[in-house]
Protein backbone atom coordinates (compact mmCIF):
# COMPACT_ATOMS: atom_id res chain seq x y z
CA UNK A 1 0.00 0.00 0.00
CA UNK A 2 2.86 2.32 0.83
CA UNK A 3 4.42 1.52 -2.51
CA UNK A 4 1.24 2.59 -4.30
CA UNK A 5 1.10 5.85 -2.29
CA UNK A 6 4.75 6.62 -3.10
CA UNK A 7 4.07 6.03 -6.78
CA UNK A 8 1.07 8.40 -6.64
CA UNK A 9 3.16 11.16 -5.01
CA UNK A 10 5.84 10.77 -7.66
CA UNK A 11 3.23 11.07 -10.41
CA UNK A 12 1.87 14.28 -8.84
CA UNK A 13 5.38 15.78 -8.59
CA UNK A 14 6.05 14.91 -12.25
CA UNK A 15 2.75 16.51 -13.30
CA UNK A 16 3.63 19.78 -11.51
CA UNK A 17 7.11 19.80 -13.05
CA UNK A 18 5.72 19.38 -16.57
CA UNK A 19 3.14 22.11 -16.01
CA UNK A 20 5.80 24.53 -14.68
CA UNK A 21 7.95 23.96 -17.76
CA UNK A 22 4.93 24.40 -20.03
CA UNK A 23 3.93 27.67 -18.36
CA UNK A 24 7.50 28.98 -18.50
CA UNK A 25 7.61 28.20 -22.23
CA UNK A 26 4.35 30.11 -22.79
CA UNK A 27 5.69 33.11 -20.86
CA UNK A 28 8.86 33.15 -22.92
CA UNK A 29 6.84 33.19 -26.16
CA UNK A 30 4.49 35.94 -24.96
CA UNK A 31 7.24 38.29 -23.74
CA UNK A 32 8.32 39.65 -27.23
CA UNK A 33 4.72 40.25 -28.27
CA UNK A 34 4.01 42.09 -25.04
CA UNK A 35 7.06 44.29 -25.62
CA UNK A 36 5.73 45.47 -29.00
CA UNK A 37 3.76 48.74 -29.06
CA UNK A 38 0.99 49.68 -31.49
CA UNK A 39 2.17 52.68 -33.53
CA UNK A 40 0.16 55.80 -32.81
CA UNK A 41 -2.11 57.00 -35.63
CA UNK A 42 -1.37 60.66 -36.36
CA UNK A 43 -4.45 62.84 -36.01
CA UNK A 44 -6.02 64.12 -39.23
CA UNK A 45 -4.87 67.61 -39.99
CA UNK A 46 -7.63 70.17 -39.81
CA UNK A 47 -8.21 72.01 -43.09
CA UNK A 48 -6.54 75.39 -43.11
CA UNK A 49 -8.95 78.30 -43.23
CA UNK A 50 -6.54 80.13 -45.54
CA UNK A 51 -6.95 77.35 -48.10
CA UNK A 52 -10.65 78.09 -48.58
CA UNK A 53 -11.36 79.93 -51.84
CA UNK A 54 -14.72 81.66 -51.77
CA UNK A 55 -14.72 84.62 -54.18
CA UNK A 56 -18.52 84.68 -54.31
CA UNK A 57 -19.01 85.01 -50.56
CA UNK A 58 -18.42 88.77 -50.25
CA UNK A 59 -21.17 89.52 -52.78
CA UNK A 60 -23.93 86.92 -52.41
CA UNK A 61 -26.17 86.72 -49.37
CA UNK A 62 -28.85 84.20 -48.46
CA UNK A 63 -31.73 84.66 -50.85
CA UNK A 64 -29.53 85.34 -53.87
CA UNK A 65 -27.78 81.97 -53.84
CA UNK A 66 -29.06 78.89 -55.65
CA UNK A 67 -31.57 77.86 -52.94
CA UNK A 68 -32.78 81.46 -52.98
CA UNK A 69 -33.28 81.24 -56.73
CA UNK A 70 -35.47 78.16 -56.34
CA UNK A 71 -37.55 79.99 -53.74
CA UNK A 72 -37.94 83.01 -56.03
CA UNK A 73 -38.77 80.78 -59.02
CA UNK A 74 -41.61 79.06 -57.15
CA UNK A 75 -42.96 82.24 -55.55
CA UNK A 76 -44.85 83.38 -58.67
CA UNK A 77 -46.29 81.18 -61.45
CA UNK A 78 -45.20 83.80 -64.00
CA UNK A 79 -41.52 83.29 -63.20
CA UNK A 80 -41.36 79.87 -64.84
CA UNK A 81 -42.66 81.14 -68.18
CA UNK A 82 -40.42 84.24 -68.06
CA UNK A 83 -37.29 82.22 -67.29
CA UNK A 84 -38.06 79.71 -70.02
CA UNK A 85 -38.55 82.46 -72.61
CA UNK A 86 -35.26 84.12 -71.62
CA UNK A 87 -33.36 80.83 -71.67
CA UNK A 88 -34.87 79.86 -75.04
CA UNK A 89 -33.76 83.20 -76.46
CA UNK A 90 -30.17 82.68 -75.30
CA UNK A 91 -30.12 79.18 -76.77
CA UNK A 92 -31.49 80.45 -80.10
CA UNK A 93 -28.70 83.07 -80.14
CA UNK A 94 -26.14 80.30 -79.50
CA UNK A 95 -25.04 81.71 -76.16
CA UNK A 96 -27.03 79.41 -73.88
CA UNK A 97 -25.04 77.64 -71.20
CA UNK A 98 -22.00 79.93 -71.24
CA UNK A 99 -23.13 80.92 -67.76
CA UNK A 100 -26.00 79.31 -65.86
CA UNK A 101 -29.21 81.12 -66.76
CA UNK A 102 -30.25 81.51 -63.13
CA UNK A 103 -27.04 83.47 -62.41
CA UNK A 104 -27.86 85.84 -65.28
CA UNK A 105 -31.01 86.80 -63.37
CA UNK A 106 -29.16 88.07 -60.29
CA UNK A 107 -29.85 91.73 -59.62
CA UNK A 108 -27.80 94.04 -57.39
CA UNK A 109 -25.66 92.80 -54.54
CA UNK A 110 -27.51 95.31 -52.32
CA UNK A 111 -30.95 94.07 -53.41
CA UNK A 112 -32.08 93.39 -49.85
CA UNK A 113 -31.08 96.81 -48.51
CA UNK A 114 -32.89 98.40 -51.44
CA UNK A 115 -36.07 96.39 -50.95
CA UNK A 116 -35.62 94.84 -54.41
CA UNK A 117 -35.87 91.35 -55.77
CA UNK A 118 -32.83 89.02 -55.68
CA UNK A 119 -33.60 87.86 -59.24
CA UNK A 120 -35.39 89.46 -62.13
CA UNK A 121 -35.96 88.56 -65.77
CA UNK A 122 -35.04 91.64 -67.84
CA UNK A 123 -37.53 93.11 -70.32
CA UNK A 124 -37.33 91.19 -73.59
CA UNK A 125 -36.36 94.39 -75.41
CA UNK A 126 -33.03 94.29 -73.55
CA UNK A 127 -32.17 90.64 -74.22
CA UNK A 128 -30.16 91.28 -77.41
CA UNK A 129 -27.63 93.31 -75.39
CA UNK A 130 -26.65 90.20 -73.40
CA UNK A 131 -25.72 88.16 -76.47
CA UNK A 132 -22.50 89.96 -77.38
CA UNK A 133 -21.45 90.16 -73.73
CA UNK A 134 -21.77 86.40 -73.35
CA UNK A 135 -19.82 85.88 -76.56
CA UNK A 136 -16.95 87.89 -75.15
CA UNK A 137 -17.10 85.95 -71.86
CA UNK A 138 -16.97 82.69 -73.81
CA UNK A 139 -14.19 83.76 -76.17
CA UNK A 140 -11.84 85.77 -73.96
CA UNK A 141 -12.80 85.70 -70.28
CA UNK A 142 -13.15 81.99 -69.55
CA UNK A 143 -10.06 81.07 -71.61
CA UNK A 144 -8.07 83.65 -69.61
CA UNK A 145 -9.16 83.03 -66.01
CA UNK A 146 -11.21 79.84 -66.12
CA UNK A 147 -14.83 79.41 -65.01
CA UNK A 148 -16.58 82.45 -63.58
CA UNK A 149 -19.74 83.12 -61.61
CA UNK A 150 -22.04 86.05 -62.28
CA UNK A 151 -22.85 88.01 -59.12
CA UNK A 152 -24.80 90.97 -60.55
CA UNK A 153 -26.41 91.37 -63.98
CA UNK A 154 -29.67 93.20 -64.75
CA UNK A 155 -30.73 96.09 -62.51
CA UNK A 156 -33.97 97.91 -63.17
CA UNK A 157 -33.72 101.73 -63.05
CA UNK A 158 -35.02 102.06 -59.50
CA UNK A 159 -32.70 99.37 -58.13
CA UNK A 160 -29.77 100.82 -60.06
CA UNK A 161 -30.21 104.18 -58.34
CA UNK A 162 -30.47 102.64 -54.89
CA UNK A 163 -27.46 100.38 -55.52
CA UNK A 164 -25.31 103.37 -56.47
CA UNK A 165 -25.06 102.47 -60.13
CA UNK A 166 -23.85 104.94 -62.74
CA UNK A 167 -26.68 106.89 -64.42
CA UNK A 168 -26.12 105.20 -67.78
CA UNK A 169 -25.06 101.86 -66.34
CA UNK A 170 -24.93 98.98 -68.80
CA UNK A 171 -26.64 96.91 -66.10
CA UNK A 172 -29.88 98.77 -66.81
CA UNK A 173 -29.73 97.54 -70.42
CA UNK A 174 -28.91 93.93 -69.52
CA UNK A 175 -25.52 94.24 -71.18
CA UNK A 176 -23.30 94.06 -68.10
CA UNK A 177 -22.18 91.13 -66.00
CA UNK A 178 -20.24 91.56 -62.78
CA UNK A 179 -18.46 88.29 -62.07
CA UNK A 180 -15.71 86.61 -60.09
CA UNK A 181 -13.25 83.87 -61.10
CA UNK A 182 -13.87 80.46 -59.56
CA UNK A 183 -10.27 79.27 -59.99
CA UNK A 184 -7.90 80.61 -57.31
CA UNK A 185 -5.91 83.58 -58.59
CA UNK A 186 -4.61 86.83 -57.12
CA UNK A 187 -6.06 90.17 -58.13
CA UNK A 188 -3.06 91.49 -60.09
CA UNK A 189 -2.67 88.24 -62.04
CA UNK A 190 -6.38 88.31 -62.85
CA UNK A 191 -6.07 91.84 -64.21
CA UNK A 192 -3.10 90.90 -66.36
CA UNK A 193 -4.85 87.85 -67.78
CA UNK A 194 -7.97 89.86 -68.66
CA UNK A 195 -6.27 93.02 -69.92
CA UNK A 196 -4.20 91.35 -72.65
CA UNK A 197 -7.15 89.86 -74.54
CA UNK A 198 -9.15 93.02 -73.97
CA UNK A 199 -6.44 95.17 -75.56
CA UNK A 200 -6.28 92.86 -78.55
CA UNK A 201 -9.91 91.87 -79.08
CA UNK A 202 -12.12 94.09 -76.91
CA UNK A 203 -12.80 96.74 -79.56
CA UNK A 204 -14.25 94.17 -81.96
CA UNK A 205 -16.83 93.24 -79.30
CA UNK A 206 -17.42 96.78 -77.99
CA UNK A 207 -16.33 95.24 -74.71
CA UNK A 208 -16.07 97.28 -71.55
CA UNK A 209 -13.81 95.92 -68.80
CA UNK A 210 -13.79 97.31 -65.26
CA UNK A 211 -12.45 96.15 -61.91
CA UNK A 212 -13.90 96.54 -58.44
CA UNK A 213 -13.01 95.54 -54.91
CA UNK A 214 -11.51 92.13 -54.22
CA UNK A 215 -12.00 89.79 -57.24
CA UNK A 216 -15.07 91.37 -58.82
CA UNK A 217 -14.83 92.58 -62.40
CA UNK A 218 -17.28 93.89 -64.99
CA UNK A 219 -17.84 93.00 -68.65
CA UNK A 220 -20.33 94.66 -70.98
CA UNK A 221 -20.68 95.11 -74.74
CA UNK A 222 -21.88 98.70 -74.95
CA UNK A 223 -18.56 100.45 -75.71
CA UNK A 224 -14.85 99.63 -75.76
CA UNK A 225 -13.39 101.10 -72.56
CA UNK A 226 -11.45 100.04 -69.48
CA UNK A 227 -11.21 101.38 -65.93
CA UNK A 228 -10.02 100.86 -62.34
CA UNK A 229 -6.77 98.99 -62.98
CA UNK A 230 -4.43 98.68 -60.00
CA UNK A 231 -1.16 100.67 -60.20
CA UNK A 232 0.80 97.43 -60.52
CA UNK A 233 -0.67 96.81 -63.98
CA UNK A 234 -1.50 100.36 -65.11
CA UNK A 235 1.60 100.64 -67.31
CA UNK A 236 0.85 97.50 -69.30
CA UNK A 237 -2.91 97.87 -69.06
CA UNK A 238 -3.73 101.60 -69.07
CA UNK A 239 -7.27 102.90 -68.61
CA UNK A 240 -9.32 103.57 -71.72
CA UNK A 241 -11.84 106.20 -70.64
CA UNK A 242 -13.17 109.13 -72.65
CA UNK A 243 -14.96 112.14 -71.18
CA UNK A 244 -18.33 110.92 -72.36
CA UNK A 245 -17.81 107.56 -70.60
CA UNK A 246 -18.17 108.96 -67.09
CA UNK A 247 -21.92 108.38 -66.93
CA UNK A 248 -21.52 104.70 -67.78
CA UNK A 249 -18.63 103.76 -65.47
CA UNK A 250 -19.14 105.90 -62.40
CA UNK A 251 -16.34 107.27 -60.28
CA UNK A 252 -12.95 105.53 -59.97
CA UNK A 253 -12.04 103.53 -56.90
CA UNK A 254 -10.14 105.43 -54.18
CA UNK A 255 -6.39 105.25 -54.87
CA UNK A 256 -4.46 102.50 -53.13
CA UNK A 257 -1.89 103.33 -50.47
CA UNK A 258 1.55 103.99 -51.98
CA UNK A 259 3.98 101.07 -52.03
CA UNK A 260 6.82 101.70 -49.61
CA UNK A 261 10.44 100.81 -50.28
CA UNK A 262 11.93 98.34 -47.77
CA UNK A 263 13.10 100.13 -44.64
CA UNK A 264 11.51 103.46 -45.48
CA UNK A 265 9.25 105.16 -42.91
CA UNK A 266 5.52 104.83 -43.51
CA UNK A 267 3.65 107.67 -45.15
CA UNK A 268 0.97 109.03 -42.83
CA UNK A 269 -1.78 111.29 -44.13
CA UNK A 270 -2.50 114.12 -41.69
CA UNK A 271 -6.08 114.05 -40.38
CA UNK A 272 -6.72 117.43 -41.96
CA UNK A 273 -6.01 115.94 -45.41
CA UNK A 274 -8.00 112.74 -45.01
CA UNK A 275 -11.17 112.56 -47.05
CA UNK A 276 -14.25 110.55 -46.08
CA UNK A 277 -14.67 107.59 -48.39
CA UNK A 278 -18.03 106.98 -49.97
CA UNK A 279 -18.97 104.03 -52.18
CA UNK A 280 -18.23 104.70 -55.81
CA UNK A 281 -21.02 104.21 -58.34
CA UNK A 282 -21.00 100.90 -60.11
CA UNK A 283 -21.35 100.78 -63.87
Amino acid sequence: MSALFSAFQAAVREYHRVMREFLLALAALAAPAAAQTIPAVPPAAAPSASAVWDPVGPYITAGQNEPGYRTWYLADPLHAAQVKAFNDYLVSAEVGGILPTWQLLRTATSWKDCGGQPFEVPPSTEWPHMVQTLRYVRDYVVPAVGPVEAVSVYRNPQLNVCAGGAPESAHKMDSAIDMVPLTPIDRVSMMRKLCGPHSEHGAAYNAGLGFYAYMRFHIDSMKYRRWNMDPAVAAECPPIVHPDDAASIGQPLPPLAPVQAPGSPPVVTPPSQQQPQTPSPKP
